[in-house]
């Protein structure tokens, strides 16, 4: 692969950002009656109100082991969900030499089964937990904690050439802030998917400036729509991306 090539690096968060999905919902398949806690960790964590380490302590202490790979598949074959036109906008990426990162909080396992299914395109770099990976990949960086999220899009950028300021972050919870906050004062354009009030929250106490919300804003206190989140189409964004990257014709 020509790690020269790339003209632009998109580094994105997944669970509800590009997905409906959480990062905990292959254990709550697995384990449906741990749903409830499961569900309560992971809007603590998002609501920046416990660590990456925290969560995923707390997770490995309610399960009684980890998900073995044909518990994931199960879940795949049952569950995988992308927002809409999600894996056209990835290929788009792809096939304007735009580097796409998977960069979140989800498992190794989760991707490493995803991709090699062939539900999503190969993206040529994914970062994630690893709490949970069936085999080693040359493709994967770990994200331990949210600051890994910065970090390893910094890494991507320097070990795929990529060039300076040509960088667009996708986030849509809290634990984005980070990684907003880096990729502001890296030059990078920032959009908000989804967009939750911790989010916005972050950002406005860092004084960081949101470029472009996508999808829905939500309110403090509102559910989320996901019905409505499905409708929302993601190729919408392939002219924003473009022209953030400075490669609009």
């Amino acid at each position: 692969m020509d790690r020269a090539r790339y003209r632009g690096l998109v580094s994105s968060d997944w669970s509800e950002c590009l997905s409906p999905n959480g990062p905990f919902d292959p254990m709550s398949f697995v384990y449906p009656h741990l749903k409830p806690g499961f569900s309560q960790i992971f809007s603590t964590y998002t609501g920046n109100l416990i660590s990456l380490v925290e969560a995923v302590r707390q997770i490995q202490a309610l399960i009684p082991d980890l998900l073995t790979q044909e518990q994931m598949d199960g879940y795949l074959d049952s569950c995988f969900q992308t927002f809409k036109r999600v894996p056209e906008l990835i290929q788009w990426c792809l096939d304007r030499d735009i580097l796409f990162m998977i960069n979140t909080t989800g498992t190794h396992g989760y991707f490493q089964r995803a991709l090699a299914k062939g539900l999503l395109p190969d993206v040529p770099v994914v970062a994630a937990n690893p709490v949970l990976r069936f085999d080693r990949e040359d493709r994967l960086y770990e994200v331990r904690e949210i600051d890994d999220k910065p970090r390893n899009t910094q890494a991507v950028i320097q070990s795929w050439n990529v060039p300076p300021g040509k960088l667009v972050v996708i986030g849509d919870s809290g634990g984005d802030g980070p990684h907003f906050q880096w990729a502001a004062q890296a030059g990078g354009y920032l959009i908000a998917s989804m967009a939750k009030p911790s989010l916005v929250q972050y950002c406005q106490s860092c004084q960081v400036q949101i470029n472009r919300f996508f999808g829905l804003i939500y309110e403090p206190g509102q559910s989320r729509n996901v019905q409505e989140e499905m409708t929302v189409d993601f190729m919408h964004l392939a002219p924003v991306v473009e022209e953030a990257l400075g490669l609009a014709q």
